[in-house]
Protein backbone atom coordinates (compact mmCIF):
# COMPACT_ATOMS: atom_id res chain seq x y z
CA UNK A 1 0.00 0.00 0.00
CA UNK A 2 1.74 3.35 -0.99
CA UNK A 3 2.61 5.54 1.49
CA UNK A 4 2.53 8.34 -1.25
CA UNK A 5 -1.19 7.24 -1.85
CA UNK A 6 -1.65 8.15 2.09
CA UNK A 7 -0.35 11.37 2.07
CA UNK A 8 -2.47 12.75 -0.65
CA UNK A 9 -5.55 11.27 0.33
CA UNK A 10 -4.93 12.88 3.63
CA UNK A 11 -3.79 16.13 2.03
CA UNK A 12 -7.25 16.08 0.32
CA UNK A 13 -8.88 15.33 3.55
CA UNK A 14 -6.88 19.00 5.12
CA UNK A 15 -9.97 21.11 4.50
CA UNK A 16 -12.70 19.09 6.48
CA UNK A 17 -10.32 18.11 9.58
CA UNK A 18 -9.14 22.05 9.89
CA UNK A 19 -12.86 22.53 9.86
CA UNK A 20 -13.66 20.25 12.48
CA UNK A 21 -10.57 21.29 14.58
CA UNK A 22 -11.57 24.40 14.50
CA UNK A 23 -15.21 23.97 15.77
CA UNK A 24 -14.14 22.15 18.70
CA UNK A 25 -11.92 24.50 19.61
CA UNK A 26 -14.75 27.18 19.40
CA UNK A 27 -16.49 24.66 21.74
CA UNK A 28 -14.46 23.50 23.97
CA UNK A 29 -15.56 20.98 26.90
CA UNK A 30 -14.24 19.93 30.28
CA UNK A 31 -13.16 16.61 32.09
CA UNK A 32 -15.69 13.23 31.48
CA UNK A 33 -18.76 14.87 30.58
CA UNK A 34 -18.04 16.14 26.50
CA UNK A 35 -21.45 15.64 24.95
CA UNK A 36 -21.22 17.86 21.86
CA UNK A 37 -17.94 17.10 21.27
CA UNK A 38 -18.95 13.34 21.21
CA UNK A 39 -22.24 14.49 18.80
CA UNK A 40 -19.77 16.43 16.69
CA UNK A 41 -17.13 13.09 16.58
CA UNK A 42 -20.58 10.85 15.90
CA UNK A 43 -21.52 13.30 13.27
CA UNK A 44 -18.27 13.41 11.47
CA UNK A 45 -18.25 9.13 11.51
CA UNK A 46 -21.60 8.87 10.52
CA UNK A 47 -20.79 7.28 7.16
CA UNK A 48 -18.29 5.25 7.72
CA UNK A 49 -18.64 1.60 8.19
CA UNK A 50 -18.18 1.54 12.41
CA UNK A 51 -19.16 -0.49 15.20
CA UNK A 52 -19.95 2.13 17.41
CA UNK A 53 -20.04 2.23 20.65
CA UNK A 54 -20.83 4.75 23.46
CA UNK A 55 -19.38 5.22 27.25
CA UNK A 56 -21.47 4.66 29.65
CA UNK A 57 -20.01 6.46 32.80
CA UNK A 58 -18.11 9.21 30.48
CA UNK A 59 -19.05 10.34 26.96
CA UNK A 60 -16.50 8.39 25.12
CA UNK A 61 -16.87 6.80 21.79
CA UNK A 62 -15.34 3.87 20.49
CA UNK A 63 -15.48 2.80 16.95
CA UNK A 64 -14.71 -0.92 15.13
CA UNK A 65 -13.35 -0.77 11.77
CA UNK A 66 -13.48 -4.63 10.18
CA UNK A 67 -10.72 -5.09 7.90
CA UNK A 68 -11.74 -7.58 4.97
CA UNK A 69 -8.75 -8.49 3.43
CA UNK A 70 -8.20 -11.93 3.54
CA UNK A 71 -9.43 -15.06 4.28
CA UNK A 72 -12.07 -15.30 7.07
CA UNK A 73 -14.21 -17.82 7.40
CA UNK A 74 -12.42 -20.05 9.51
CA UNK A 75 -13.34 -18.07 12.19
CA UNK A 76 -10.07 -17.86 13.74
CA UNK A 77 -9.69 -13.99 15.35
CA UNK A 78 -8.07 -11.40 13.44
CA UNK A 79 -5.46 -9.29 14.99
CA UNK A 80 -6.40 -5.85 16.04
CA UNK A 81 -4.81 -2.41 16.28
CA UNK A 82 -5.46 0.65 18.67
CA UNK A 83 -5.53 4.51 17.92
CA UNK A 84 -6.73 7.04 20.72
CA UNK A 85 -7.23 10.49 20.56
CA UNK A 86 -7.96 12.37 23.77
CA UNK A 87 -10.54 15.15 23.49
CA UNK A 88 -11.16 17.42 26.78
CA UNK A 89 -9.91 20.88 27.36
CA UNK A 90 -8.92 23.13 29.79
CA UNK A 91 -10.61 25.45 32.60
CA UNK A 92 -8.68 28.62 31.48
CA UNK A 93 -9.23 31.89 29.28
CA UNK A 94 -8.00 31.68 26.35
CA UNK A 95 -5.41 34.51 25.21
CA UNK A 96 -4.20 33.38 21.87
CA UNK A 97 -5.71 35.79 19.45
CA UNK A 98 -6.76 33.32 17.01
CA UNK A 99 -9.98 33.73 14.64
CA UNK A 100 -11.02 30.64 16.04
CA UNK A 101 -10.89 31.22 19.64
CA UNK A 102 -13.25 30.10 22.29
CA UNK A 103 -16.55 31.21 22.43
CA UNK A 104 -16.83 30.02 26.03
CA UNK A 105 -15.63 31.49 29.17
CA UNK A 106 -12.52 30.03 31.21
CA UNK A 107 -12.60 26.85 28.58
CA UNK A 108 -9.72 26.47 25.90
CA UNK A 109 -8.23 24.05 24.62
CA UNK A 110 -4.69 24.34 25.42
CA UNK A 111 -3.39 20.76 24.88
CA UNK A 112 -4.28 20.31 21.39
CA UNK A 113 -6.91 17.47 21.96
CA UNK A 114 -8.87 19.15 19.12
CA UNK A 115 -6.03 18.79 16.79
CA UNK A 116 -6.10 14.94 18.38
CA UNK A 117 -9.76 14.35 17.81
CA UNK A 118 -9.50 16.21 13.72
CA UNK A 119 -6.66 13.64 13.01
CA UNK A 120 -7.99 10.60 14.60
CA UNK A 121 -11.58 11.51 12.93
CA UNK A 122 -9.48 11.63 9.17
CA UNK A 123 -7.54 8.62 9.82
CA UNK A 124 -11.18 6.72 10.07
CA UNK A 125 -12.02 8.10 6.80
CA UNK A 126 -8.74 7.04 5.11
CA UNK A 127 -8.62 3.65 6.71
CA UNK A 128 -12.60 3.11 6.12
CA UNK A 129 -11.55 3.84 2.21
CA UNK A 130 -8.76 0.90 3.01
CA UNK A 131 -11.11 -1.97 4.61
CA UNK A 132 -10.52 -4.33 2.01
CA UNK A 133 -6.76 -3.89 2.13
CA UNK A 134 -6.60 -4.96 6.05
CA UNK A 135 -6.45 -7.79 7.29
CA UNK A 136 -7.60 -6.91 10.74
CA UNK A 137 -9.33 -4.52 12.92
CA UNK A 138 -8.82 -1.19 13.96
CA UNK A 139 -9.98 0.60 17.39
CA UNK A 140 -10.68 3.99 17.40
CA UNK A 141 -10.94 5.12 21.09
CA UNK A 142 -11.88 9.04 21.42
CA UNK A 143 -11.30 9.68 25.05
CA UNK A 144 -12.42 12.77 27.77
CA UNK A 145 -10.93 13.40 30.90
CA UNK A 146 -7.79 13.10 29.75
CA UNK A 147 -6.13 15.98 31.88
CA UNK A 148 -7.75 14.68 35.01
CA UNK A 149 -6.09 11.08 34.18
CA UNK A 150 -9.37 9.31 34.31
CA UNK A 151 -10.44 8.58 30.74
CA UNK A 152 -8.45 5.59 29.35
CA UNK A 153 -8.68 3.99 33.06
CA UNK A 154 -12.53 3.94 32.74
CA UNK A 155 -12.59 3.23 29.13
CA UNK A 156 -10.64 0.55 29.89
CA UNK A 157 -12.72 -1.00 32.61
CA UNK A 158 -15.51 -0.33 30.09
CA UNK A 159 -14.01 -2.24 27.79
CA UNK A 160 -11.70 -0.50 24.72
CA UNK A 161 -9.32 -3.07 24.79
CA UNK A 162 -11.21 -5.82 23.72
CA UNK A 163 -13.73 -3.57 22.04
CA UNK A 164 -13.14 -6.01 18.55
CA UNK A 165 -13.70 -9.46 20.30
CA UNK A 166 -10.41 -9.57 21.59
CA UNK A 167 -7.49 -7.64 23.33
CA UNK A 168 -5.81 -5.09 20.74
CA UNK A 169 -2.30 -6.47 19.78
CA UNK A 170 -1.06 -2.72 19.21
CA UNK A 171 -1.58 0.70 20.51
CA UNK A 172 -0.97 4.07 19.39
CA UNK A 173 -1.40 7.44 20.81
CA UNK A 174 -0.12 10.88 19.04
CA UNK A 175 0.59 14.09 20.83
CA UNK A 176 1.14 17.49 19.70
CA UNK A 177 2.96 20.62 21.65
CA UNK A 178 2.33 24.23 20.70
CA UNK A 179 6.56 25.41 21.36
CA UNK A 180 9.30 23.59 20.57
CA UNK A 181 10.17 25.69 16.97
CA UNK A 182 10.11 22.09 14.74
CA UNK A 183 6.96 22.33 13.15
CA UNK A 184 6.09 19.14 11.99
CA UNK A 185 9.20 17.01 13.75
CA UNK A 186 7.99 13.88 15.16
CA UNK A 187 9.59 12.19 18.38
CA UNK A 188 9.70 9.00 19.89
CA UNK A 189 11.11 7.76 22.99
CA UNK A 190 11.33 3.62 24.01
CA UNK A 191 10.94 2.44 27.44
CA UNK A 192 10.23 5.52 30.05
CA UNK A 193 8.67 7.90 28.43
CA UNK A 194 6.56 9.93 30.77
CA UNK A 195 6.48 10.55 34.43
CA UNK A 196 3.74 9.43 37.17
CA UNK A 197 1.69 12.52 38.57
CA UNK A 198 0.65 11.90 42.10
CA UNK A 199 -0.21 15.33 44.41
CA UNK A 200 -0.13 15.63 47.95
CA UNK A 201 -2.59 18.05 50.02
CA UNK A 202 -1.29 18.65 53.72
CA UNK A 203 -2.70 20.49 56.27
CA UNK A 204 -0.90 21.74 59.51
CA UNK A 205 -2.87 21.89 62.85
CA UNK A 206 -1.91 24.27 65.63
CA UNK A 207 -3.69 26.53 67.74
CA UNK A 208 -4.22 30.51 66.67
CA UNK A 209 -3.50 33.81 68.88
CA UNK A 210 -2.33 37.19 69.15
CA UNK A 211 1.20 38.08 66.48
CA UNK A 212 2.53 39.85 69.24
CA UNK A 213 2.82 36.62 71.70
CA UNK A 214 3.20 33.47 69.38
CA UNK A 215 4.62 31.51 73.19
CA UNK A 216 1.18 31.32 73.82
CA UNK A 217 -0.38 29.80 70.20
CA UNK A 218 1.06 26.57 68.54
CA UNK A 219 2.07 28.62 65.49
CA UNK A 220 1.40 26.23 62.36
CA UNK A 221 3.11 28.07 59.46
CA UNK A 222 7.06 28.24 60.42
CA UNK A 223 6.28 24.80 60.42
CA UNK A 224 5.03 24.35 57.23
CA UNK A 225 7.39 26.34 55.73
CA UNK A 226 9.60 24.12 57.32
CA UNK A 227 7.77 20.76 55.63
CA UNK A 228 8.34 22.89 52.21
CA UNK A 229 11.96 23.03 52.50
CA UNK A 230 12.12 19.65 54.02
CA UNK A 231 10.78 17.79 50.89
CA UNK A 232 13.13 19.32 49.11
CA UNK A 233 15.94 18.14 50.87
CA UNK A 234 14.49 14.75 51.21
CA UNK A 235 14.47 14.82 47.29
CA UNK A 236 18.39 15.42 47.07
CA UNK A 237 19.26 13.10 50.33
CA UNK A 238 16.98 10.18 49.71
CA UNK A 239 16.56 9.50 46.08
CA UNK A 240 18.73 8.39 43.21
CA UNK A 241 19.51 11.61 40.82
CA UNK A 242 19.48 9.39 38.63
CA UNK A 243 16.24 7.73 38.76
CA UNK A 244 14.43 11.73 39.71
CA UNK A 245 12.03 13.20 41.52
CA UNK A 246 10.29 16.27 41.05
CA UNK A 247 8.91 17.91 44.06
CA UNK A 248 6.57 21.22 42.86
CA UNK A 249 4.77 23.17 45.80
CA UNK A 250 2.15 25.33 43.72
CA UNK A 251 -0.08 25.87 46.70
CA UNK A 252 0.16 27.64 50.06
CA UNK A 253 -2.62 29.18 52.43
CA UNK A 254 -2.38 30.16 55.62
CA UNK A 255 -4.21 32.97 57.68
CA UNK A 256 -6.27 36.08 56.94
CA UNK A 257 -4.29 38.90 58.51
CA UNK A 258 -0.83 39.71 59.38
CA UNK A 259 -1.43 40.38 63.16
CA UNK A 260 -3.16 36.74 63.60
CA UNK A 261 -1.22 33.56 64.20
CA UNK A 262 -4.03 30.99 61.98
CA UNK A 263 -5.39 27.67 63.67
CA UNK A 264 -4.14 25.97 60.40
CA UNK A 265 -1.85 26.27 57.44
CA UNK A 266 -2.08 24.28 54.37
CA UNK A 267 -0.16 23.62 51.06
CA UNK A 268 -0.41 21.52 48.29
CA UNK A 269 2.22 20.01 45.84
CA UNK A 270 3.08 18.01 42.68
CA UNK A 271 5.22 14.87 42.55
CA UNK A 272 6.82 13.65 39.69
CA UNK A 273 8.47 10.39 39.57
CA UNK A 274 9.96 7.90 36.54
CA UNK A 275 9.62 4.46 38.48
CA UNK A 276 7.28 2.76 40.11
CA UNK A 277 9.98 1.74 42.92
CA UNK A 278 10.66 5.90 43.60
CA UNK A 279 7.02 6.25 43.90
CA UNK A 280 6.52 3.63 46.49
CA UNK A 281 9.25 4.76 48.11
CA UNK A 282 7.73 8.56 48.22
CA UNK A 283 4.44 7.06 49.53
CA UNK A 284 6.23 6.34 52.98
CA UNK A 285 9.04 8.37 52.54
CA UNK A 286 6.46 11.80 52.49
CA UNK A 287 4.22 10.86 55.62
CA UNK A 288 7.32 9.88 57.64
CA UNK A 289 9.16 13.47 57.16
CA UNK A 290 6.11 15.90 57.85
CA UNK A 291 4.66 13.68 60.84
CA UNK A 292 8.36 13.79 62.37
CA UNK A 293 8.86 17.77 61.71
CA UNK A 294 4.96 18.05 62.87
CA UNK A 295 6.00 16.00 65.92
CA UNK A 296 9.06 17.61 66.19
CA UNK A 297 7.09 20.94 67.27
CA UNK A 298 4.51 19.70 69.19
CA UNK A 299 1.53 19.76 66.34
CA UNK A 300 -0.39 17.73 64.52
CA UNK A 301 -0.87 17.54 60.61
CA UNK A 302 -3.46 15.79 58.48
CA UNK A 303 -1.67 14.10 54.92
CA UNK A 304 -3.54 13.15 51.94
CA UNK A 305 -1.49 11.62 49.39
CA UNK A 306 -3.43 11.25 46.05
CA UNK A 307 -1.92 8.60 43.42
CA UNK A 308 -2.79 9.43 39.99
CA UNK A 309 -1.57 8.69 36.57
CA UNK A 310 0.90 5.92 35.97
CA UNK A 311 4.60 6.26 34.41
CA UNK A 312 4.10 6.16 30.63
CA UNK A 313 6.19 3.16 29.45
CA UNK A 314 6.73 2.51 25.66
CA UNK A 315 7.11 -0.45 24.23
CA UNK A 316 10.44 -0.84 22.29
CA UNK A 317 9.67 -3.06 19.48
CA UNK A 318 6.63 -0.80 18.55
CA UNK A 319 8.39 2.46 19.09
CA UNK A 320 10.31 1.25 16.69
CA UNK A 321 7.95 0.13 13.92
CA UNK A 322 6.45 3.58 14.77
CA UNK A 323 9.90 5.35 13.76
CA UNK A 324 10.43 3.17 10.72
CA UNK A 325 6.83 4.33 9.68
CA UNK A 326 7.23 8.28 10.14
CA UNK A 327 10.65 7.87 8.32
CA UNK A 328 8.90 6.24 5.40
CA UNK A 329 5.83 8.78 5.20
CA UNK A 330 8.32 11.89 5.99
CA UNK A 331 11.91 11.26 5.46
CA UNK A 332 14.39 10.63 8.49
CA UNK A 333 15.08 14.36 8.55
CA UNK A 334 11.14 14.69 10.21
CA UNK A 335 11.70 11.68 12.99
CA UNK A 336 13.92 12.79 16.20
CA UNK A 337 14.73 9.93 19.23
CA UNK A 338 13.92 12.10 22.57
CA UNK A 339 17.06 11.44 24.33
CA UNK A 340 15.36 12.02 28.40
CA UNK A 341 11.48 11.35 29.58
CA UNK A 342 9.51 14.37 29.15
CA UNK A 343 7.96 15.77 32.56
CA UNK A 344 4.60 15.67 31.99
CA UNK A 345 2.25 12.76 32.53
CA UNK A 346 -0.70 11.11 30.31
CA UNK A 347 -2.98 8.17 31.09
CA UNK A 348 -2.79 6.26 27.56
CA UNK A 349 0.00 4.90 30.15
CA UNK A 350 -2.86 2.66 31.42
CA UNK A 351 -3.04 1.54 27.62
CA UNK A 352 0.76 0.75 27.17
CA UNK A 353 0.53 -1.10 30.45
CA UNK A 354 -1.83 -3.42 29.10
CA UNK A 355 -1.15 -3.33 25.37
CA UNK A 356 2.81 -3.12 23.06
CA UNK A 357 2.49 -0.03 21.92
CA UNK A 358 4.26 3.73 21.58
CA UNK A 359 3.08 7.46 22.27
CA UNK A 360 4.31 10.15 19.61
CA UNK A 361 5.27 13.60 20.31
CA UNK A 362 3.95 15.95 17.08
CA UNK A 363 5.12 19.28 17.23
CA UNK A 364 2.65 21.99 16.16
CA UNK A 365 4.47 25.34 16.98
CA UNK A 366 2.78 27.90 14.92
CA UNK A 367 5.20 28.88 11.93
CA UNK A 368 5.16 32.60 13.07
CA UNK A 369 5.76 31.84 16.12
CA UNK A 370 9.54 31.21 16.50
CA UNK A 371 11.19 30.78 19.81
CA UNK A 372 9.03 32.68 22.01
CA UNK A 373 5.60 30.53 21.34
CA UNK A 374 3.81 29.34 24.50
CA UNK A 375 3.66 25.91 25.38
CA UNK A 376 0.95 23.65 26.23
CA UNK A 377 -1.76 24.87 28.91
CA UNK A 378 -0.98 28.59 28.46
CA UNK A 379 -3.50 30.50 27.54
CA UNK A 380 -1.87 31.75 24.81
CA UNK A 381 -0.88 28.20 23.39
CA UNK A 382 -1.62 28.02 19.91
CA UNK A 383 -0.96 25.04 16.95
CA UNK A 384 -0.33 24.85 13.42
CA UNK A 385 -2.92 23.22 11.12
CA UNK A 386 -0.26 22.07 9.21
CA UNK A 387 0.45 19.33 11.09
CA UNK A 388 -3.40 17.85 10.86
CA UNK A 389 -2.25 16.16 7.54
CA UNK A 390 0.59 14.66 9.14
CA UNK A 391 -0.89 13.38 12.32
CA UNK A 392 -3.82 12.23 10.00
CA UNK A 393 -1.29 10.73 7.33
CA UNK A 394 0.52 8.63 11.13
CA UNK A 395 -2.50 7.31 12.85
CA UNK A 396 -3.61 5.95 8.57
CA UNK A 397 -0.02 4.20 8.49
CA UNK A 398 0.35 2.73 11.97
CA UNK A 399 -2.76 0.90 11.63
CA UNK A 400 -2.37 0.16 8.19
CA UNK A 401 1.51 -1.45 8.32
CA UNK A 402 1.16 -2.61 11.86
CA UNK A 403 -1.80 -4.81 10.56
CA UNK A 404 0.07 -5.91 7.50
CA UNK A 405 2.86 -7.03 9.78
CA UNK A 406 0.94 -9.09 12.51
CA UNK A 407 -0.73 -10.42 9.78
CA UNK A 408 2.30 -11.32 8.26
CA UNK A 409 1.00 -9.48 4.85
Amino acid sequence: MSVAKILEDARALHGDIVQLRHDLHRHPELGLELPRTQEKVLEALADLPLEITLGKGLTSVGAVLRGTAGDTSDGAARPAVLLRADMDALPLQEESGIHFTSEVANRMHACGHDLHTAMLVGAARLLAERRHQLAGDVVFMFQPAEELLAGAPMMIEEGILELSGRRADAAYGLHVFSAGGNTGRFETKPGVMMSAADALFVKVIGRGGHGSAPHQAQDPVPVMAEMILGLQHMVTRQFNAHDPVVVSVGMVKAGEAINVIPDTAEFGASLRMYSDEARTKMQSAIPRLLEGIASAHGLEVDINYHVGGRVTVTDEAQTAFAADQITELFGAERHHRLAAPLGGSEDFADVLARVPGSFICLDATPLAGGPDAAFNHSPRAAFDDSVLVDGTALYTQLAVGQLAQLAGV
